[in-house]
């Protein structure tokens, strides 16, 4: 089922998250909950607050040299930590809850990271590229942060200027 994304200012987007302590048929709803609402929304990437859920998960989907998401490369990501992190990498991201806005963010380059499957079994891996940067993103939303926070100060006023413009117009 498609859920409603939640739209930034909304305030349920600053809850921290909580780990998941059931691996259950109640987990595997809201996972397929999430990758629907990945999709519709055209995403890369959802973390279970930005639908009101303040869980520890999150689903990833890079696309593809064709530019296709395949059920094969989807990451359903339980309780994730980073346990290393290495080098620096600007990228320009968006968000779903922020829509239409993309900004230059530096994150870590590279990641050693531990999460759970959707069955509870442990996987520790590397990440690199944008699937590092992606899992960063997501984590961000886990503990109460959106990308914009990482913007200097007169670019996180020019965005709030604009973003309250935006919404006054109704966009």
């Amino acid at each position: 089922m498609v859920r409603e994304v939640l739209i930034y200012p909304d305030r349920r987007l600053k809850l921290i998250s909580h780990d998941v302590e059931s691996f259950d048929a109640k987990l595997h709803t809201l996972l397929e909950d999430m990758k629907e609402t990945m999709y519709a929304s055209d995403g890369i990437g959802l973390a279970a607050i930005q639908i009101g859920v303040a869980q520890n998960v999150l689903v990833i989907n890079l696309p593809d040299e064709d530019g296709e998401q395949t059920l094969e490369s989807l990451e359903e990501i339980i309780n994730p930590v980073i346990l290393e992190a290495h080098g620096s990498v600007t990228y320009q991201e968006g968000c779903l809850s922020i829509p239409s806005v993309y900004e230059d963010v530096e994150r870590k380059e590279s990641i050693r990271v531990r999460y759970f499957d959707r069955d509870g079994g442990m996987i520790e891996k590397e990440l690199e590229g944008l699937m590092a940067i992606a899992f960063q993103h997501e984590l961000d939303h886990l503990q109460g942060h959106l990308f914009i926070e990482k913007l200097s100060y007169l670019k996180r006023k020019k965005f709030e200027k604009e973003w309250k413009k935006k919404i006054k117009e109704g966009k």
